[in-house]
């Protein structure tokens, strides 16, 4: 079966009991989208369902994950978003919610380190109390910055387990001098739609489409300390105190030069070439910095700064 069959027999599996929808119909969709119009295939995927949802009158959570359900997975194992699976976690904080559409908001943990988690209030489920383990089913994951976090919907299945789970610490310290800023850098947009924070394309989310976005401020850096490197991310809070440009300033900077890569573009002479240290969580490949510190840096400061420039 090829990927995009595959994909299609999820998607009909998935409205089964509520729409007629043959696998051969969204395989068509699919096709169209992908090789016609050269979305990729998980945009693509987001749009047929997105447009399925839309013609059974359908919540996303309504929906479960696809064929075969969701599987029991760890935590630091998620990598993936919009993934349906199955949790057995600790519930180590509880904070409160941001908002009147959460019902709960916090962190779970096992063995491999811990998530955010959020359940909203249209899901209608029980409520979890700090400290104790529950087998949490049918679950979906959601993604920022590389950051996963997982969302309890209407079709989640919460159980109580008489159990102790040890919750691993994923944090993570590393160091080395800042060889590169990635693109998608500086001063950003993501989308303002309610629980969506993704980057915009082009003014458009993969996920709402096109949209007024709200500015925001990111640092997504190498760091190589000469035998490997690693990614981070740095996020406003931390941009701004790494570099001394506050949201307010980067959006004049642009607004001057009708240009928004100049913030990335000035940020770049600030700080490349320059040795850090980061701790933070680690979120796929990157580490997400909740402090850094600026070292004194190698003995051969020039080769450091000739790479960063080649980069």
């Amino acid at each position: 079966m090829t990927d995009l069959r595959t994909h299609a027999a999820e998607i009909a599996e998935q409205f089964s009991d509520h729409l007629d929808v043959s696998v051969d119909e969204v395989e068509e969709r699919l096709d169209n989208l992908v090789n016609e119009y050269k979305v990729p295939v998980e945009e693509a995927r987001r749009s047929v369902t997105n447009s399925y949802l839309d013609e059974a009158g359908l919540e996303r959570d309504a929906i479960a994950g696809g064929a075969g359900g969701s599987q029991l997975v760890e935590l630091a194992d998620i990598a993936e978003d919009e993934q349906w699976v199955d949790l057995k976690v600790k519930v180590v904080d509880l904070w409160d919610p941001g908002h009147e559409s959460i019902a709960q908001v916090g962190l779970v943990g096992d063995e491999s380190g811990t998530m955010k988690f959020v359940a909203f209030q249209t899901s209608e489920l029980e409520t979890l109390e700090e400290g104790k383990v529950y087998s949490l089913q049918n679950v979906v994951t959601d993604e920022y910055e590389g950051n996963f976090s997982v969302k309890l919907n209407r079709t989640t299945t919460i159980s109580e387990l008489d159990e102790e789970i040890e919750v691993g610490d994923d944090n993570a310290t590393v160091e080395g001098a800042l060889v590169d800023i990635q693109s998608g850098s500086g001063l950003i947009k993501r989308c303002p739609e309610e629980d969506c924070t993704r980057v915009l394309q082009n003014g458009r989310c993969s996920e709402h489409g096109n949209v007024e976005g709200e500015f925001d401020l990111r640092i997504k850096g190498v760091l190589d300390d000469g035998t490997e490197v690693h990614e981070v991310i740095f996020n406003q809070e931390m941009t701004e105190e790494l570099t001394g440009v506050t949201l307010d300033e980067a959006k004049q900077q642009a607004m001057d030069a009708l240009d928004t890569t100049v913030v990335a573009d000035e940020m770049r002479t600030m700080v490349l070439g320059r040795y850090y240290r980061v701790t933070g969580p680690t979120f796929g490949r990157y580490v997400l910095a909740d402090e850094f510190e600026e070292l004194s840096g190698p003995a051969d400061a020039e080769a450091v700064l000739i790479k960063a420039r080649s980069m």
